[in-house]
C-alpha cells in the first residue's frame, strides 16, 4: 500500500518498459519458428517506431512460405521475410532515427545492422542472440566500426499487471 503523498517504488525501468513493447510486438509475427519484435525510442523516451518480423505488405501470409529449411531456398521464408528492426525503421513516425535507441528481442542480422547504422541509431539493446557465429560476428563488427553501442539485456522474470 502506498501513501497518497509518496510515489510508488515498484514501477518498471525504461529498459524493461521498452523491451516489453518489443516483446508484445513480437506476438504479431506469423512466423512459426522465430517471433521478433523491435521498438525505436528517441532521446525523450518517446517511442517513434515498432515492428515485428513478417512478410512484406501486400504479400499474403497464407501463400508465402514459412519453412526455415527446404530443398530450395525459395521455398523458405528467408529470401522474403522483413525483420523486426527493418519494420521498426520503416514504420517510424519521425523523419529520422538519428540518436535513437533500438530495443529488440533478437540481435539484428548484419543487413538490419547496416540499416540501423545508416538510420542513425546509436544504441541497440537485445534479449537473445539466435544468429550463427558468422552473422553475429558481422553484426558486431559493423556496430563496433560505426560506434553503435550494443548490449545484451537480461529479461525480467515477470511483469505483474493488475488493474
Amino acid at each position: 500500500m502506498h501513501s497518497a503523498n509518496q510515489k510508488r517504488e515498484d514501477y518498471i525501468s525504461w529498459t524493461d518498459y521498452f523491451m516489453g513493447v518489443a516483446l508484445l510486438s513480437s506476438k504479431r509475427s506469423k512466423d512459426p519458428i522465430m517471433q521478433e519484435g523491435a521498438c525505436i525510442v528517441n532521446s525523450d523516451n518517446h517511442i517513434i517506431g515498432v515492428g515485428y518480423n513478417g512478410m512484406p505488405a501486400g504479400c499474403s501470409d497464407d501463400r508465402m512460405p514459412w519453412a526455415d529449411q527446404a530443398n530450395s531456398i525459395l521455398e523458405t521464408k528467408h529470401p522474403y521475410i522483413c525483420h523486426a528492426a527493418l519494420n521498426a525503421v520503416v514504420n517510424k513516425i519521425s523523419n529520422s532515427a538519428k540518436g535513437c535507441c533500438l530495443y529488440t528481442t533478437h540481435l539484428p542480422c548484419s543487413h538490419c545492422a547496416g540499416l540501423l547504422i545508416q538510420s542513425g541509431v546509436r544504441s541497440v539493446y537485445f534479449l537473445k542472440n539466435s544468429l550463427d557465429t558468422i552473422s553475429t560476428a558481422a553484426t558486431e563488427r559493423l556496430f563496433k566500426e560505426s560506434g553503435v553501442h550494443y548490449e545484451y539485456v537480461p529479461l525480467m522474470n515477470y511483469i505483474t499487471y493488475a488493474y
